[in-house]
């Protein structure tokens, strides 16, 4: 997939007159459907989907994200309740990360002047490598056996993570979006349900691994996830969505919270989850296809985003939280 351009763009509306309001029905939907053409593309666009918040009128009847699948705090403007909820996929607003554009502020200015997505994608790579050391691990204080650990940055993350979801670097991605947004992990190898169990142990102990003896690791991620967001908004301002798939073999694999009619449900992501924009390449991984309309301020990572990072299956790293989703066959 080139950089330049995303397939299933939902965009956002033009305008909004209602006042927008941080509360809303976790059942609204819209009652009516506009479809574009852009070329072979379908594009959406539905007054109730946008940046703008929730529409006024609107009542909150419950938060749709279970409990147990957040925390009480967390490192965004946004408390988890709200981002990981049902709402929010239908409603989006930009999440931003806690002190990342005050402390990288140089970094922003660069983007800034950059006229084409591969310049800021340099810029981007260069600012990483001199700001982390990347190159120069001795400078960050890397002596001795520990100086290997240098090599886990950002890249080997998103890499590992492409290999193996659950491995040492799937640990450290989930438990990222633990920190960041307060989303917990629901799946690591095993289902992870109870803080006390075994399995949660483990996952805890890929997770240090993974930290341990690295320089800033999850400030790397941090900056991630804010030039994705960055780029998305430079080349897609208008769409507020993007339409995704994922192929199953079981959806009892998954967190179903409701079923509905024409292969609707909704359900409860892992805490951040692989799809691809490509239908004919989700078929590959299962005998179901679902989709999901994704909020673009849920995407960490997409291949293209910096090249030679991601390489095939069109792949989308997304933020997890309650979702609807529509189960369809090959």
């Amino acid at each position: 997939m080139k950089n330049e351009d995303v397939p299933g763009l939902i965009e956002a509306p033009a305008s909004d007159n209602s006042p927008a309001l941080c509360r809303g029905d976790d059942n609204a939907s819209s009652k009516s459907e506009t479809k574009l053409r852009s070329g072979d593309v379908s594009l959406l666009s539905d007054p109730l989907r946008g940046s703008q918040g929730l529409q006024a009128g609107e009542t909150h009847k419950a938060a749709s994200l279970p409990r147990d699948a957040r925390l009480p705090i967390n490192r965004c403007n946004l408390p988890a309740v709200i981002l990981g909820s049902r709402t929010f996929q239908r409603h989006p607003m930009p999440l931003v990360l806690d002190g990342v554009a005050e402390l990288h502020g140089d970094l922003f200015a660069r983007l800034d002047v950059a006229s084409t997505p591969a310049a800021r994608a340099d810029v981007f790579r260069d600012y990483l490598t001199v700001h982390f050391r990347l190159e120069r691990p001795e400078e960050a204080g890397f002596t001795g056996r520990h100086k290997g650990r240098s090599k886990a940055n950002y890249v080997r993350m998103i890499r590992g993570w492409s290999f193996d979801s659950d491995s040492r670097e799937g640990a450290v991605l989930k438990g990222w979006v633990e920190s960041r947004f307060g989303l917990t992990p629901r799946y690591h190898g095993e289902p992870l349900r109870d803080p006390n169990a075994p399995a949660y142990r483990r996952y805890l102990e890929m997770r240090s691994h993974g930290l341990f003896g690295t320089n800033a690791l999850e400030a790397q991620l941090d900056l991630v996830y804010a030039y994705c967001q960055y780029q998305l908004a430079s080349q897609h301002a208008s769409a507020s969505h993007v339409t995704l798939y994922r192929g199953v073999n079981h959806m009892g694999e998954h967190e179903v919270l409701e079923s509905g009619r024409g292969g609707r449900r909704v359900i409860l992501l892992n805490n951040i989850s692989s799809f691809t924009c490509s239908r004919e390449r989700a078929c590959e991984f299962g005998d179901y296809i679902m989709t999901v309309d994704v909020p673009l301020t849920k995407i960490f990572f997409f291949c293209g985003l910096l090249p030679g990072v991601l390489q095939g299956e069109d792949e989308f790293l997304v933020v997890g939280g309650v979702v609807e989703v529509t189960l369809s066959t090959l």
